[in-house]
C-alpha cells in the first residue's frame, strides 16, 4: 500500500522514510509503477528538466521550473519535435509526473533507475497510448582523472524524445548547440534523427578519450624505458582500468547500434536507420582501436617487467663484482691481521707494499672482467 506524501519544506535534502536500492530486490515484482516512485528515497529540487521544441524554421528552449503547469499544456502547433531532457534521477516527484504524462512502462521506469547494459526495447502502442522505443545507452566521462561510464535512458515516440541522465553527465551540450543552428540537419528531420544524434555524440566522444590514452601510453613507454620506477607500474594499472571501462561501454553499444540499424520500429524512420550505419562504422573503429591498445598495454607491461628484471640483474652484477674483488683482499687482510709473528712485519715498508699488492690485485681483476666482457 502506498504511503501518503510527506510535507514538503524548502530544504533540498528531503528524504522519504523508505530508501531504495539501485538493484532489484529478490522476491519483488518486476517493474515500478509511476505512483510507487513516491515511496522511494527522494531529493526534492535535485532534478533539472529542459524542454527543447524545434522545427526547421524555429526553436524554443525552456528551463522547466513548474513541471505540473508544463505538462498541463500541449506543445506549440509549430513544433515538429519535442525533446525533454531530464538531468538528475533523485527527485522522484519529477520522474512520477513525467512517467504518468507520457505513459512510461513500469519495466522501463525500473531500468532508468538501475544500472543496465545498453539495449533497445520495443513497447508497442495500445488503444490509449502510442508505441515507444526504449533505449539504454552509455557514454564515458573523465572523473577525478579516471574514466567512468554514464548511463543514458531514452524514450522515443513519434514526435517526442525523453532523455534521462545523471546530474553530472553533461554529455549532450554539442547537440544543444547544433540545434540552435538554423541549417542543422537534426532540425530538418524527425525525432528519431535526434536519437541518432545523441547516440552519435556518445560514441564519437570516445575518440578524444582514446587519443588521450594513446598519448599517455607513448609518454609512459618513453619514461619507463629510461627509468622503470614503481610509479610506472601504477600508471599502467590506471591505463588498463580506463581501457577496460571503454571496452565495457563499446562492446554493448556496438550490439545496440547494430540492432537499431537492422530492426524496424514504428518510431524509427528509414533516414535514421541509414545514418545508424555510420554510427556502427564509428563504433567498429573504436572497438578495433581498443583491442589494439589492449595488446599495446600488455606489451608495455611485459616491457616494464623486462626492464625491472634487467635493472635488477645489473645491480646484482655490480654487487657480485664488488664482492668478488673483496674476496682476495679479505683473505690477505685475514692472513696479515693474525696475532702472530710474521717475518714481513720487521720491515717498515711492509704496510705500503701490502696496499700496493692489494691495488694491483684489484686492477688485475677489473682488467680480467673487462676482457671477459663482464663489465
Amino acid at each position: 500500500m502506498s504511503q501518503p506524501n510527506q510535507p514538503v519544506d524548502s530544504s533540498p535534502e528531503e528524504v522519504t522514510p523508505v530508501a531504495a536500492s539501485p538493484f532489484p530486490r529478490s522476491g519483488t515484482e518486476a517493474g515500478i509503477e509511476p505512483h510507487e516512485l513516491t515511496q522511494r528515497a527522494t531529493q526534492r529540487g535535485s532534478t533539472a528538466v529542459t524542454c527543447v521544441d524545434y522545427s526547421p524554421e524555429r526553436i524554443q528552449i525552456t528551463e522547466v521550473a513548474d513541471l505540473a503547469e508544463f505538462v498541463s499544456h500541449h506543445r506549440p502547433e509549430w513544433t515538429k519535435v519535442r525533446w525533454i531532457s531530464v538531468r538528475g534521477l533523485t527527485d522522484m516527484e519529477v520522474l512520477r509526473v513525467l512517467a504518468e504524462k507520457y505513459g512510461l512502462h513500469p519495466l522501463a521506469i525500473e531500468d532508468v533507475l538501475s544500472p543496465q547494459r545498453p539495449k533497445a526495447e520495443d513497447f508497442p502502442g495500445e488503444a490509449h497510448q502510442p508505441g515507444r522505443l526504449f533505449v539504454v545507452a552509455r557514454g564515458v566521462r573523465p572523473t577525478s582523472g579516471r574514466l567512468q561510464s554514464k548511463q543514458i535512458s531514452l524514450f522515443l515516440g513519434r514526435n517526442t524524445l525523453l532523455s534521462f541522465e545523471e546530474h553530472d553527465c553533461n554529455l549532450f551540450e554539442t547537440i544543444r548547440a547544433r540545434l540552435q543552428k538554423p541549417g542543422s540537419r537534426i532540425r530538418q528531420n524527425d525525432a528519431s534523427f535526434l536519437l541518432y544524434g545523441l547516440l552519435d555524440v556518445l560514441i564519437d566522444d570516445m575518440f578524444p578519450q582514446l587519443e588521450n590514452l594513446s598519448q599517455r601510453v607513448d609518454s609512459l613507454e618513453k619514461s619507463m624505458l629510461a627509468n622503470p620506477t614503481p610509479q610506472a607500474f601504477v600508471k599502467i594499472r590506471h591505463l588498463k582500468h580506463d581501457l577496460i571501462e571503454l571496452r565495457r561501454v563499446a562492446w554493448p553499444m556496438r550490439e545496440l547500434v547494430s540492432d537499431l540499424r537492422r530492426d524496424p520500429h514504428e518510431c524509427l524512420s528509414a533516414t535514421t536507420q541509414t545514418y545508424m550505419r555510420d554510427v556502427y562504422d564509428h563504433i567498429m573503429v573504436i572497438f578495433e582501436m581498443i583491442e589494439n591498445y589492449r595488446d599495446l598495454l600488455s606489451d608495455l607491461l611485459d616491457t616494464y617487467m623486462s626492464a625491472v628484471a634487467q635493472r635488477t640483474n645489473a645491480i646484482v652484477k655490480v654487487l657480485t663484482i664488488i664482492s668478488t674483488i673483496f674476496v682476495p683482499l679479505t683473505f690477505f687482510a685475514g692472513v696479515y691481521g693474525m696475532n702472530m709473528p710474521i717475518p714481513e712485519n720487521k720491515s717498515e715498508f711492509t704496510y705500503p707494499i701490502f696496499w700496493a699488492f692489494c691495488l694491483s690485485v684489484i686492477v688485475g681483476m677489473l682488467y680480467w672482467f673487462r676482457r671477459k666482457k663482464w663489465l
